[in-house]
Order: structure tokens, then C-alpha cells, then sequence
């Protein structure tokens, strides 16, 4: 019991400091600046969104026992290679952007070059890999990661003094709403390879069945908070900067704000928060991508643990020798947000398909959930692509 307490507690932060990797800092900070208080209603917004989908996946993998490509195999044969293909291609681009921000972490902290920065972080991300017990390691790492993120965000939400009584009233009442804002941030904590890293992560631990489903789902709204509350004192700690009427750095949205808030302590705090943020993204993305290929192949099933540190190695290779632009963060997180709904709607077909998940019933008021999800989650995808995305790059 103790151990599997560890696995989902493991299993949630692992989704959640996932999602909170640098695309998430500089998304955040960006649209505060942009919304001011009403961003606060794009966060509530998202939080049911990601609930509604997270709830559905975490809880038809559990009881089918299976990844989600073999899910998606089962439903519709090659459904599930191309859903692989887009998560691994989702996670390769996104942790071109947390080792970018690792990067830029260490270079706040120590003044080292971000290529040199980058090339350390993706040696401590790949040793994670090479010790023998992996998993603990990894669910340990993104515990302890996800805490100090917190802690320290908090400390810079006091400093910068936001004002809360307008927060809590523009977070049900905005001024103006923004659909990009929704589906990246969306796209940024449940898009992608994102949502199905907790739940991966627990199929790897041998926590599966029916028995099982009081605990994943617990893990997997707890999955939600951790992400979500990260998020809520990110947005205040930017909304009182914005609020005394002070702009942040175009080039550095989220270092802004905690220069701003708390002066050179601050800034150096923004480091150690960045650097957490990348680090852990790179240790989720990494493994939930290749866990979407190790069914898909043998070799890579046996050799899983190499297939990751190469992907990281990649990763880590094409940011030395290219960059990541702001810009582009916000842009993969928009376009993971294109994602969900592909692989929520096949979960959803396949809660219903005897040969995948038995006797086991899915609860009609989830089903109706997941089923606005997608349907909210692909509208407005779409028309952030052909309306919000261009003027982005404009």
C-alpha cells in the first residue's frame, strides 16, 4: 500500500511537472500581461478542461490495462502509430523548449553560456535514466522539483502584493475572453504527450484493474491541482507586477516578473524555477514519448531506457545548435492543444468496446464530460489556428 502511495503520488507530479516546463512559465506571464485579471477566468476554464480529459484517460487506461496507442490499435487498426507519431513529434518540439529553458535557468543562476547550461541539464535528465531503479528516481526527482517550483513561486506572489479581490472577481466575471489563451493553456497542461504521462507511469508501476480506479482517479485530479495551483501563483506573482503598471521583458517574460517582484533575489529564484521546470518537462516528455513507441516495437520496448537518453540527446543537440524563440513555446503549446481531442474522442470510443475494456462500466456523466471536452477543445483549436496563431506571428 505505502509503495503504491508513492507510485501515484510519483505518477501525479510526474504529469504535472510535466506541464509545468518553460512553456508553461512564459504562457502564463504572457497572457497575464495581455488579460491582466481576466486571465484568471482563461485558468478556471482550463482547469475543467483538463479535468474533464484527464479524468477520462487516466481511468480507461487503468482499466483497460494497456498504453494509449494500444488502445488506439484496438479501435481502429494504425490509429494507434499515428497517434504515437503525433505525441512523439509533440514531445520532441517541446523539449527542444525545456532544454532551452534549462538553459536559460543555469544561466541566471551561474552566468555559464545557455548551450553550456543545456548540455548539463541534459546529462543530470539522462542519468536519471541509467540508474538502476529508474522509476523511483524519476517519480522522486519530479516530487522534490515540483515542491521547491512552488514554494519559491509563492514567496514571489507575496512580494509583488497582486491584487486579489480583482482576480477572484475578473476570474468569474472577465472583461474580455481570450479562446487562444484557452486552448494553449490547455494544450500546455493536458496536450500532447502531457496528460498520459502520470497515467503511462502507472501502467509501468502495475497499477491497473478496476480495483485500482479509486486511486488513479485521485492521483489524476491531484495530477490537475498540482499543475494548476503552480499556475494560479504564477499568475498572481505576474498580476501584481502588471498591475503597478510595470512591463515585462518581451524576450523574457517570466524573469520579469520575479526581477520586478523581489530585485536580484528574485531573479536568481526565476533560475532555480526555471531550471526545475525544464529539467522535469525533459525527464516527462522524454519518457511518455517513448513510452508511446515500445509497443510499437520490440527493440525499443527491450532497449527503452537507451531510446530515452537518445531522445534527450537529440533534444538537447538541436537547441545547441538552433535556439528556441518565446514565440515558438506559445505556438507548441497551441498545437499539442490540437491533439487532445484526437486522443480523448479514441478513449472515449474505447470506454464502450468490450474487447479493451471487459465488463467495466464508464460513468455516462464522464463520458458527457469528455464528449464537450472534445468537441469545445477541437472548435477551438481550429480557430486558433487559422484566427490567433497568425496574428501571433504578425
Amino acid at each position: 500500500m505505502t509503495k503504491n502511495k508513492s507510485v501515484l503520488l510519483g505518477a501525479a507530479f510526474l504529469m504535472a511537472t510535466s506541464a509545468i516546463g518553460p512553456g508553461f512559465l512564459t504562457q502564463t506571464t504572457t497572457f497575464t500581461e495581455k488579460l491582466a485579471a481576466s486571465f484568471g477566468f482563461v485558468i478556471l476554464m482550463s482547469i475543467i478542461i483538463d479535468i474533464g480529459a484527464q479524468l477520462n484517460i487516466w481511468r480507461i487506461i487503468a482499466v483497460s490495462g494497456k498504453r494509449a496507442q494500444d488502445i488506439a490499435n484496438d479501435v481502429l487498426p494504425g490509429l494507434g502509430i499515428f497517434l504515437a507519431v503525433l505525441i512523439v513529434a509533440g514531445g520532441l518540439a517541446f523539449n527542444i523548449g525545456n532544454i532551452a529553458g534549462a538553459g536559460l535557468g543555469t544561466n541566471v543562476l551561474f552566468g555559464i553560456s545557455a548551450k553550456m547550461g543545456a548540455l548539463f541539464s541534459g546529462i543530470v535528465a539522462i542519468g536519471i535514466f541509467l540508474v538502476r531503479e529508474a522509476g523511483k528516481m524519476m517519480d522522486r526527482f519530479a516530487q522534490v522539483m515540483g515542491f521547491v517550483m512552488i514554494a519559491l513561486t509563492v514567496y514571489v506572489m507575496f512580494t509583488s502584493n497582486p491584487p486579489y479581490g480583482e482576480a477572484v472577481v475578473k476570474t468569474f466575471a472577465p472583461a474580455q475572453i481570450d479562446i487562444l489563451a484557452i486552448v494553449t493553456l490547455v494544450g500546455g497542461t493536458v496536450g500532447g504527450y502531457i496528460t498520459f504521462a502520470g497515467g503511462h507511469r502507472l501502467i509501468d508501476a502495475g497499477i491497473k484493474g478496476k480495483e485500482a480506479l479509486p486511486q488513479v482517479t485521485k492521483s489524476s485530479v491531484s495530477a490537475i491541482g498540482i499543475a494548476s495551483i503552480m499556475r494560479i501563483f504564477l499568475f498572481l506573482a505576474a498580476l501584481g507586477i502588471v498591475a503597478q503598471g510595470l512591463a515585462l521583458d518581451p524576450a523574457n517574460p517570466p524573469a520579469s516578473v520575479f526581477r520586478l517582484a523581489a530585485g536580484d533575489i528574485g531573479y536568481k529564484i526565476f533560475g532555480v524555477v526555471m531550471w526545475a521546470a525544464a529539467v522535469t518537462s525533459v525527464v516527462g516528455a522524454a519518457y511518455t514519448s517513448v513510452s508511446f513507441i515500445r509497443t510499437l516495437s520490440k527493440t525499443v520496448d527491450k532497449y527503452h531506457k537507451f531510446v530515452i537518453v537518445f531522445f534527450i540527446a537529440v533534444s538537447t543537440l538541436v537547441f545547441v545548435l538552433i535556439g528556441q524563440p518565446v514565440k515558438i513555446l506559445i505556438l507548441v503549446g497551441s498545437l499539442n492543444g490540437l491533439i487532445l481531442p484526437i486522443a480523448l474522442g479514441v478513449m472515449l470510443i474505447a470506454a464502450y468496446k468490450k474487447n479493451i475494456v471487459g465488463d467495466y462500466k464508464h460513468p455516462l456523466w464522464m463520458t458527457i464530460f469528455g464528449a464537450i471536452v472534445v468537441v469545445a477543445m477541437a472548435f477551438m483549436g481550429i480557430y486558433s489556428l487559422f484566427k490567433g496563431i497568425p496574428q501571433l506571428f504578425a
